[in-house]
């Protein structure tokens, strides 16, 4: 049925003022100053006072667990959509991790598909920590072409968990995201898990500075590991690139205050973004600083993190919104996802004069209603 939604505050993220909004068909038909319906035509909703938003994207999310670097029982379990609603995440991307073994690139596809009939957008990126692909199809071009909900192909370097990957490998894998985005029209972006060793971001530089390699494919994430790692990412974003920020967990500081330090040496909010690396897992250390335990990442820190931006970072409501709206939907090129335009998907967030989350909207459904998750997956009623 076809909703309209008056007296809103219109975050785009650009702030547009007042606004009246109609969706139907999953899409916003219509932005105006003042739009009226009959009853029998749309139900009307009157959310004066809040704030809307597009939907959050979280582009780095452990949809069927990650985790088991401690043995089988650290393996973290998969995520239920209402978890995502709950924190106003609207559009995913899952992948693996270090384990493509335990854990299956087709119950990757699979768990993808099932948060779409669900009801919020999912994609995947093919593959994993290592440097031999682990794909659906026969090749990672193909599963670009191919495979629908595929946006790219994650890999690992600087990680002792990793390959270890020399240039040329990672310009090979780098062609065929390339190629394979050219072909199905997609942006095609290599994921790149970035661990903690010495060698940080060094081969980075080098694919686009030695050869030339286009930095919008390069999709470096784990940012903010360490200060060492960090400063460095942000010479990387004055190369043109754009660096993920972890909010979950791999943090030297609180992620809301890593995007004031690099805007503070002259980094544009426009090449940062967060994600929660959610389902990751975690070791709890004891007082001795040994494993006590296993926890997840949390899902919600995007929240979090964009709350604690407006409210102690004194960054506007809109600035802070790029992080996890218009900014990954350019590096995974989602062209209608991340603002709020006649055209663009119908995923919402609303929020009140706190910048409390209280009701969402996805692909034009009600999944959260006064700050209760209305629409839950099959498994978690």
């Amino acid at each position: 049925m076809i909703q309209l939604i008056k007296n809103a505050n219109v975050y785009a993220p650009a702030f547009l003022g007042k606004k009246d909004i109609v969706i139907g068909a999953e899409k916003i038909l219509a932005i105006g100053d003042k739009i009226e319906m009959p009853a029998s035509l749309a139900h009307t909703w009157d959310a004066e006072g809040k704030k809307v938003t597009p939907g959050f994207i979280d582009q780095h999310v452990h949809i069927i667990g990650a985790g088991g670097k401690h043995g089988f029982s650290s393996m973290t379990p998969e995520i239920m959509m209402g978890e995502f609603v709950g924190c106003g995440t609207t559009t995913v991307v899952g992948l693996l991790g270090t384990d493509a073994s335990a854990r299956s690139i087709k119950t990757l596809y699979a768990k993808t598909k099932s948060l779409d009939v669900e009801g919020i957008s999912a994609f995947m990126f093919t593959s994993y920590f290592g440097i031999d692909p682990i794909t659906i199809t026969d090749s990672i071009q193909d599963d670009l072409i191919f495979i629908d909900k595929v946006l790219g192909c994650k890999v690992a370097i600087s990680d002792e968990r990793s390959s270890y990957p020399e240039t040329l490998e990672l310009l090979r894998h780098l062609r065929d995201v390339h190629v394979g985005g050219l072909i199905s029209g997609k942006g095609g972006i290599l994921h790149i898990h970035l661990g903690g060793l010495s060698t940080k971001m060094d081969i980075l530089f080098e694919l686009v500075q030695k050869y030339e390699f286009p930095i919008k494919h390069i999709s470096p994430t784990h940012v903010g590991r360490s200060k060492v790692l960090f400063d460095q990412a942000i010479e990387f974003t004055k190369l043109g690139g754009m660096v993920d920020i972890t909010t979950g967990a791999s943090k030297f500081m609180e992620p809301w205050k890593a995007v004031l330090y690099a805007m503070e040496r002259g980094v544009s909010i426009d090449n940062l973004s967060f994600s929660s690396d959610g389902h990751a897992g975690i070791s709890k250390l004891n007082a001795e600083g040994k494993p006590e335990g296993f926890t997840k990442a949390p899902i919600y820190m995007n929240l979090e993190q964009v709350q604690a931006l407006v409210r102690d970072g004194n960054v506007g409501f809109s600035e802070a919104l790029q992080l996890v709206t218009t900014n990954p939907a350019k590096n995974l090129s989602l062209k209608n996802k991340g603002k709020v335009q006649i055209g663009a998907d119908a995923d919402l967030c609303f929020f009140d004069d706190a910048y409390n989350l209280t009701d969402v909207i996805a692909r034009g459904q009600t999944m959260m209603k006064d700050g209760v998750v209305i629409v839950k997956g099959n498994f978690e009623k």
